[in-house]
């Protein structure tokens, strides 16, 4: 039974807001609207669509917007497993609106493993093993899992999890997870490992939700590896898109959500915990400054063959705390001689932008220079052409400010 089916009462100003990451192929992203349209029949509530980076509208418009007629908005995840995205920009984008808008905000949980995904998935597989003329039940069938992969040991670990459990109860001869990039094994090399196997097909499934870049890529290799090797069928099949069984998952977080029901992976999150390999990763405030680099860094590029997350970043990003207390202290005017001065230098190359609280409280205006994780405090706009000639111009640190390393 789905959780949906005890589903507390619904209130009249009340929304949904449905968050995708944003694709530069406009198909991908009219798909996460056709989902909230879908959502929005099926729980009879408004649904609006929104997307982190290269689409319209942003988080922040799109919550703008709903304060406008709503007081209470539950965000849902598009995202299929919990790394930086969900962790850190989405949570800073609501952090954002929170400030600025009286407007209860509730966060669901990322799309994750659920039986309505391996329902899909299995289907998936199916509709290739029709097209290649094979039957799992008496021919050999590898499947290959390919996940867009991640910075993220937990979020590439769920992917080996949805894997093993699409391989549990089916007669698949095996089933491998893969990834395009960031992470191993990577789908070519698995191609090659498997057909050491010589299975009688390979079903490669694209773990992801719109038919775009990465998409295409996993069914440019596949072909390739079938080309190569003509004892072996192999064939993609398509990605997890618009399927009604979706808004089984995506109801379910909304009701997890507005209930206090959301449960994150924290005991292997590398936000939180050591890991081996990812040590440096630990810490929230740190998590938070990554994060605000990518919002603002990310570069909309033309060339759709680029990677997906290629960024023409400058050497620093500079955050000013603009939250009450340092607004109070004289933050705004701190923003805007640092911007000023950045643009008088000959020499800095910065991004220069405002952020919502940075936990340093009394101590501010609290400035953060990014990726070198220095804090200074207690900054009015005398200091700010210092920040810029010493630490932006010259890289070195304005040392009678600094507040904390990271």
């Amino acid at each position: 039974m789905s959780q949906t089916d005890t589903a507390p009462t619904i209130g009249d100003e009340e929304a949904i807001l449905l968050i995708g990451h944003g694709s530069r192929r406009e198909r991908s992203n009219e798909q996460v609207r056709e989902l909230a349209a879908g959502l929005e029949s099926r729980l009879g509530i408004p649904v609006d669509a929104a997307f982190l980076e290269l689409a319209e509208p942003s988080i922040e418009d799109a919550l703008a917007e709903l304060a406008a007629v709503v007081s209470r908005v539950t965000a849902v995840h598009c995202s299929l497993f919990a790394a930086s995205h969900v962790k850190n920009d989405v949570p800073i984008a609501i952090d954002r609106a929170r400030t600025t808008h009286d407007l209860e905000i509730d966060v669901g949980s990322h799309l994750g493993i659920h039986p309505a995904i391996l329902d899909l998935l299995d289907d998936r597989a199916a509709a290739v093993e029709a097209q290649l003329g094979v039957d799992r039940a008496t021919d050999d069938v590898a499947v290959v899992l390919c996940g867009r992969g991640s910075s993220d040991p937990d979020a590439n670990g769920d992917v080996h999890k949805l894997a093993r459990l699409l391989y549990e109860g089916r007669a698949f001869d095996r089933v491998d997870a893969a990834f395009v990039g960031v992470t191993e094994p990577r789908l070519e090399d698995t191609l090659h490992g498997l057909a050491k196997h010589r299975p009688d097909a390979v079903v490669v499934l694209p773990y992801m939700l719109g038919d775009g870049v990465l998409t295409q890529r996993v069914r440019d290799w596949t072909a390739e590896f079938d080309a190569d090797y003509p004892y072996v069928d192999a064939l993609a099949g398509d990605p997890l898109g618009t399927d009604s069984r979706l808004l089984d998952v995506f109801a379910d977080r909304w009701q997890e959500a507005r209930s206090g029901s959301v449960e994150m992976s924290c005991d292997t999150c590398k936000y939180k915990v050591d890991l081996e390999g990812y040590e440096e990763d630990v810490g929230g405030a740190r998590a938070m400054l990554r994060a605000l680099a990518h919002h603002e860094a990310h570069a909309d590029r033309e060339d759709v063959d680029d990677e997906p997350h290629a960024h023409d970043a400058p050497d620093k990003h500079v955050t000013v705390c603009t939250n009450r207390t340092c607004a109070d202290m004289g933050s705004p005017a701190v923003l805007e001689r640092l911007r000023q001065a950045a643009r008088d230098s000959e020499h800095a190359d910065a991004r220069i932008t405002r952020t919502s609280c940075l936990g340093r409280c009394g101590d501010g205006p609290m400035v953060a220079v990014y990726p070198d994780g220095v804090w200074y405090g207690d900054v009015d706009a005398d200091d700010a052409g210092r920040i810029v000639s010493d630490h932006l111009d010259r890289d070195r640190i304005v040392s009678d400010l600094v507040d904390q390393l990271l």
